[in-house]
């Protein structure tokens, strides 16, 4: 059966927009002085479209794979750490439970294709197509079947899942050579300035990271398509991921985008539903080279720049608290008018 991806409409609102701008421009302050916060608090209005936006059960989503090419050590951590991380987040240990804890972020957790059976838990949804993606230096990492079958599960995921934002996280030991792969072909960036060390990759292990990423984009250089780079490089949890931004776009939740390989599930639903990046917000720029040049294909300022390069979602946690302060100053911080304050002597 043909896949069939969301609609993913246009929310360019002028008079909306004026209204909450308006709103904006006349509370307690002078004029544009909460900076940032402000063009924030404008793109939430539109995104929920009210001039009075407030999230409702805001859901972390981490998605795990694991991939074939990390055999080909584009790693410094082995293939079993997919695996064992998924454990520690299902037991609150990592850092984005810690934080989806601190800021009271429901969070899901989905095997999307890693090589280990897991026992059923709260909070573990098994969606698995395969165990681990095939080597991309070798052939496809995935099928079109498998490609297609990813996507059809991250968008029935949050067709079911409650809430009006979405903030995406993933795990997957060598998913920063699938970003850097589907950077560089989306957007014709060369693959060096894509590529960064990882996991923390010494500079010998980056050279050769560069040289076997050099090698299977040119393996695969019939593969222009978003949806045939996706196949081709991988993984199941950024394919996966593709399908709920684009499920999380038509239902017009906030998306918020963790760091690159988060960002590189984005920029593929992008290039599917050129109006999906409207919906988005971009946590943080992280300390992996392409995630700049990836934010920037996009048209995104990232909030935060912390040099993260973690993943599992930490970033859009730790982003969290401006995306509310940004709602409330909207519903809550008083006009000149309803304060009694005297504005501005022109």
């Amino acid at each position: 059966m043909k896949l069939e991806l969301p609609a993913v409409e246009s929310i360019d609102d002028s008079a909306l927009a004026a209204r909450v701008q308006h709103l904006l421009d006349h509370k307690t302050k002078p004029l544009g002085a909460l900076g940032r916060l402000e063009a924030l608090a404008l793109r939430l209005g539109l995104i929920l479209g009210s001039e009075t936006p407030a999230f409702a059960a805001p859901q972390m989503l981490v998605c795990a794979g694991d991939h074939g090419l990390a055999a080909r050590g584009v790693s410094a951590y082995p293939s079993d750490v997919t695996w064992q991380m998924v454990e520690n987040f299902l037991a609150g240990g990592a850092a984005v439970s810690v934080l989806a804890r601190q800021h009271r972020l429901a969070l899901t957790v989905v095997d999307c294709g890693v090589r280990h059976d897991f026992a059923p838990r709260e909070g573990l949804r098994v969606l698995k197509v395969a165990a681990g993606t095939a080597d991309a230096a070798s052939g496809p990492a995935m099928s079109v079947a498998q490609c297609e079958a990813a996507i059809a599960n991250g968008m029935a995921l949050v067709r079911g899942l409650p809430g009006n934002a979405l903030l995406l996280g993933e795990m997957g030991i060598g998913n920063s050579s699938a970003a850097s792969l589907l950077l560089a072909r989306l957007t014709g960036q060369d693959i060096d300035a894509c590529t960064g060390s990882g996991t923390g990759l010494d500079a010998a292990g980056l050279a050769r990271k560069r040289g076997l990423l050099r090698e299977v984009l040119a393996l695969h250089a019939d593969a222009g398509t978003p949806l045939a780079a996706l196949a081709a490089f991988g993984g199941f949890e950024i394919a996966t991921l593709v399908g709920a931004v684009l499920q999380a776009a038509e239902e017009r939740r906030v998306i918020v985008m963790d760091g690159f390989i988060a960002s590189a599930a984005v920029l593929v639903a992008q290039a599917l539903r050129p109006h999906v990046v409207q919906r988005c917000v971009a946590a943080h720029e992280s300390a992996e080279p392409g995630h700049r040049l990836l934010l920037e294909a996009l048209g995104l300022e990232p909030l935060l720049k912390l040099d993260l390069r973690l993943g599992e979602g930490s970033g859009a946690a730790l982003a969290w608290p401006l995306l509310e302060s940004a709602c409330r100053i909207l519903r809550e911080m008083a006009s000149f008018e309803s304060a009694g304050v005297s504005q501005r002597e022109v």
